[in-house]
């Protein structure tokens, strides 16, 4: 996926006569990986030694460390379409949502923001919840009410639309970009866009690469394209937008497997389960590690994720935008130097934005 490549910081503490020092290492990067095998089935555990990555077609370097997600903290943005086909799903989500906590989202480290795309978007308030039963069913409540007050007086009454998909999404990545712990969009639509200001693979590249957001969907079957659209997207790694672009393409499935994230298909009967499928599926990212290239610059860059005896995984990677070294945290004693010797090197492939 794309990567604004520079440093990210980590953390070890060590003991020195009782007392935590705190050790920042200023060249290493985190990349949210989804890997999983035949049929978009979990694959079992992969040692870090089989993980590779290249930047912008440079050299392939092994990861320094590879390990999964797990509970790490989420700031998830759930996005609920009540346009077009999506609108059959909303029958009982409020307690679906609810349902994912606290044994597939904790409210101690998880954040949840609610949102809801008809007429206009509407945001739960206030936003940025901890991820509890009680508060996620009122989140969905607030953010449903006009629409179910519209639709309840004439189904498919008037509706002057302000926001389309595209554009909600982006405006949803920008809010989210401020978050901490592994941001990540939820969309339920049938992905369809009557006219956004941005397309939608400028809504790849500006706004989820850019802020590490992986996007995901759940649609419905009756929306599903069909299944030659989605053919030419590769299985691994992220493409030129004219190798994106060499055949059709659904743009929800673009967007959302050009982010790290993938579609999934639901039915009103089944979305509890396929909403606890999506939650097990973060929870099961790998988070590769690695050095920042000595000849790293900011912005946009390819980056490329193959693990080895794994032709047929389907591996999705999320981005990271991180800024280069601060020279004073670099001169810190605290700072752990970057081993130069394992470094890797960049090549000179450079994302080519859309048109």
């Amino acid at each position: 996926m794309v990567a604004a490549v520079g440093a990210d910081e980590g953390e070890l503490s060590g003991q020195n006569s009782g007392a935590t020092t705190l050790h920042v290492y200023v060249n290493t990067i985190q990349i949210p990986v989804l890997v999983l095998g035949k049929n978009r089935q979990p694959v079992r555990p992969i040692a870090t030694n089989r993980f590779f990555v290249n930047l912008d077609s440079g050299p392939w370097f092994p990861v320094t460390h590879a390990r999964l997600e797990g509970d790490d903290p989420i700031s998830l943005a759930i996005v609920l379409d009540v346009r077009g086909n999506s609108a059959t799903l909303m029958g009982n989500v409020r307690d679906e949502i609810a349902g994912l906590a606290p044994n597939w989202l904790h409210p101690s480290t998880d954040r949840v923001s609610v949102y809801s795309l008809d007429c206009a978007l509407t945001r739960s308030n206030p936003d940025d919840l901890p991820a509890e039963a009680s508060t996620l069913r009122q989140a969905v409540d607030n953010v449903l009410a006009s629409w179910r007050i519209r639709t309840s007086v004439k189904p498919g009454g008037p509706c002057q639309k302000t926001l389309h998909l595209w554009d909600a999404v982006a405006f949803v990545a920008n809010e989210l970009s401020e978050l901490p712990g592994k941001r990540v969009i939820l969309v339920l639509t049938d992905g369809g866009d009557e006219g956004s200001k941005y397309t939608w693979k400028e809504l790849v590249t500006d706004f989820a690469g850019s802020a590490s957001i992986a996007v995901f969907a759940v649609r419905t079957a009756a929306a599903s394209p069909a299944p030659s659209l989605i053919t030419s997207l590769p299985r691994a790694g992220f493409p030129t937008w004219r190798e994106s672009l060499a055949g059709d393409v659904d743009p929800l499935t673009a967007v959302c497997e050009l982010s790290g994230g993938m579609v999934i298909t639901a039915d009103k009967p089944s979305l509890g389960r396929t909403l606890q499928r999506f939650t097990s599926i973060l929870r099961q990212r790998y988070i590769l590690e690695f050095p920042r290239a000595h000849n790293a610059t900011s912005g946009l860059h390819v980056l490329g994720v193959k693990i080895h005896d794994g032709a047929d995984y389907f591996i999705r990677s999320a981005g990271i935008s991180v800024p280069l070294p601060d020279p004073a945290l670099a001169r810190d004693p605290t700072t752990i130097p970057p081993d130069t010797a394992h470094e890797p090197e960049m090549g000179t492939r450079k994302v080519l934005t859309p048109n």
